[in-house]
Order: structure tokens, then C-alpha cells, then sequence
């Protein structure tokens, strides 16, 4: 709750005051005295000091010089301000042969930074793609982007593209199911970017010139690792390159397998995640795709084999010879 000081200090409320003030003031220098009953609503002239009780008769009050009030007022501030200056002095001197010693020698870079809340990540993309020379590896899992969601990235890209940087992304299959991400390589050209594709990817990834990589920290993406120790990014560009050999060019169909008993690649892949016990959402995550979708595929697995039930699915997927097409 504010007080009367903190009231006397504040330029707006003291202005509105003053202008009756001033005329009360005016009179009680001209009588030399004012009654408190005649102040009513003009306060200030208390807050301020510019009035005093009477000595000799507490329903009166005595006016004060301005320049003696405002004096009053001035010299707590003052005595405040140069405490503050002398506090400054401290710390500076206080921090003085630390800086000394980070004019003599670079920072420290840290093997690992905890990135947090989409704005600083986001600026730490920006500075790493700016800083970027050579190349740009990014694996991107999820399924059908749209062009617009795709086209905010052109942005931060576009430059660096111009100056040469190399740029090699990794998709899942399923993002071939939409048109946005074919605008997307004919806006930017497919001399300037790769894109493969596979059916299963590893978490988010970005790796600068095989020096300095981010993933997320947390499954919300708001959280994210830096990560500069050499021996980690030379593992994640290593673990990049594996899945780039296996993954199919966007230009290319993706190489499945002749469909026995018209089951689908897609479909065998769900069956085998199935056969290893994870659930529909587990399933969609990992292949990209959305639950529904997901759970489109697993009926027409069991119609294809005529399972009545999940029980039965899982057992009919292990006899039928289904998931041996991809040996």
C-alpha cells in the first residue's frame, strides 16, 4: 500500500493537488497562518512540508519557505543517490580483476548448454545457421507438413544457401503424402538442398558444420541441448550418415517390398512395432503419422488376416510370414 511519502513523491499525484494548494499556500503566507479546516482536500501542501503545526495552536498551521521544504525533501535523496554511487564504485571494483582476466583469455565454450523456452533456442538457431560455412545436416521426423508451415524456415536458410552451405535434410516417408513439401524443394531448388526420406527416424536433430549440434531436451521441444564436445557431434553426424544411406531420395519411391495378400510396407511396419508390444500412439510417433490414421492401418492389417481381436492380430502377424518380406 502506498504511503503519504511515497504519495509526495509522485510527480502525477502531487500535481493534481497542487493547483488548489497553491492558492491556499498564497493565502496562508499573506495571513501568515491557515486553519487545517480550510487545507480540506489540498494535502500536498502537508506531504510537502510547505506547512507546519502551529506551535502555539494545533488548529492552525504555519507556512514554510519553499526553498527551505524542498531542502528537507532533497537531502534524504541525495544522501540515497550518493550510496548508491558509492555501491557502484564497489562492485566495479569488486569485478575489476575479473574482467581483466576475460580481456586476457576466450570464453569458455561448454561441451554441453541447457537451452530453455522456444525464443532463446530459436536465437541460437539463428546465430549457429548465420555462423554456418560448409553444411547443415537436419533430421526432421513427423508426417505431411504444409507449405506454409515449411516456408517459415526459408528465412534463416536462404542465406547461408547463397554463400554455398550445404544443406542435407531427412523426412520420414510419410511426409511424402502431402504437396507442401514438393513447393518447398522447387522454392528452394534441389541443387541448393537434399531431402531422403525413411520410415522411421531418431528425434529432432541439427548438426553445424559437423561442430555444433541441438536436439531437444524435453518431448514439448521447449527445452534443448547444445551440444559442442567434439566426440558427441562426431557420434550424431556419424548416427546422420547411417540413416542417410538407408533413406530414399524424395525423387525415388521408397523401396518396399512386394505386399503379400495386398498388406502394405506401411502396414508390415506396423505390424512389426505391434509384435514388439508398443501401443497405437507409440506406433504413430514413431512412422509419423497421426493415431487415426494409424489405427486405419491396423484394421485393414487384421482384415487382410482375418484377425477377430488385437490378441489374435499379434499371433496371425507371426504366422502368416508377413514381416519376413523384409529379410
Amino acid at each position: 500500500m502506498a504511503t503519504k511519502e511515497a504519495k509526495a513523491t509522485h510527480p502525477h499525484s502531487v500535481t493534481a493537488l497542487c493547483d488548489e494548494g497553491a492558492r491556499l499556500y498564497a493565502a496562508a503566507l499573506s495571513a501568515g497562518r491557515i486553519s487545517r479546516s480550510e487545507v480540506g482536500s489540498a494535502s500536498c501542501l502537508l506531504e510537502l512540508a510547505l506547512l507546519r503545526p502551529d506551535p502555539d495552536d494545533g488548529n492552525w498551521l504555519r507556512p514554510l519557505a519553499p526553498s527551505a521544504a524542498l531542502a528537507q525533501r532533497l537531502h534524504p535523496l541525495e544522501r540515497e543517490i550518493q550510496e548508491r554511487r558509492r555501491l557502484s564504485i564497489e562492485l566495479a571494483d569488486a569485478f575489476e580483476p575479473f574482467m581483466a582476466i576475460t580481456a586476457q583469455e576466450p570464453a569458455t565454450t561448454h561441451a554441453i548448454t541447457i537451452l530453455e523456452g522456444f525464443q532463446t533456442i530459436n536465437a541460437t538457431l539463428d546465430v549457429a545457421t548465420a555462423e554456418c560455412k560448409e553444411e547443415i545436416l537436419t533430421v526432421q521426423p513427423g508426417g505431411v507438413r504444409d507449405f506454409d508451415s515449411l516456408s517459415q524456415s526459408l528465412e534463416r536458410i536462404e542465406e547461408p544457401l547463397s554463400r554455398g552451405v550445404r544443406m542435407r535434410t531427412l523426412y520420414q516417408h510419410t511426409v511424402r503424402h502431402g504437396p507442401g513439401i514438393y513447393a518447398y524443394v522447387e522454392r528452394i531448388g534441389t541443387d541448393r538442398i537434399e531431402i531422403r526420406t525413411l520410415e522411421e527416424l531418431v528425434d529432432r536433430m541439427i548438426i553445424f558444420d559437423r561442430t555444433m549440434a541441438i536436439i531437444p531436451a524435453r518431448r514439448d521441444r521447449r527445452v534443448a541441448l547444445e551440444l559442442r564436445h567434439p566426440g558427441l557431434v562426431d557420434y550424431l553426424a556419424s548416427v546422420f550418415d547411417q540413416f542417410w544411406q538407408q533413406a530414399t531420395p524424395l525423387t525415388e519411391e521408397p523401396p518396399y517390398p512386394s505386399a503379400p495378400d495386398g498388406i502394405t510396407g506401411v502396414q508390415r511396419s506396423i505390424a512389426k512395432l505391434l509384435i514388439e508390444g508398443y501401443v497405437d500412439e507409440a506406433i504413430a510417433r514413431r512412422l509419423g503419422m497421426n493415431v487415426r490414421t494409424c489405427r486405419a492401418h491396423i484394421a485393414k492389417l487384421a482384415a487382410a488376416l482375418g484377425s477377430g481381436s488385437r490378441a489374435q492380430l499379434g499371433f496371425l502377424i507371426a504366422k502368416s510370414g508377413v514381416l519376413d518380406q523384409e529379410q
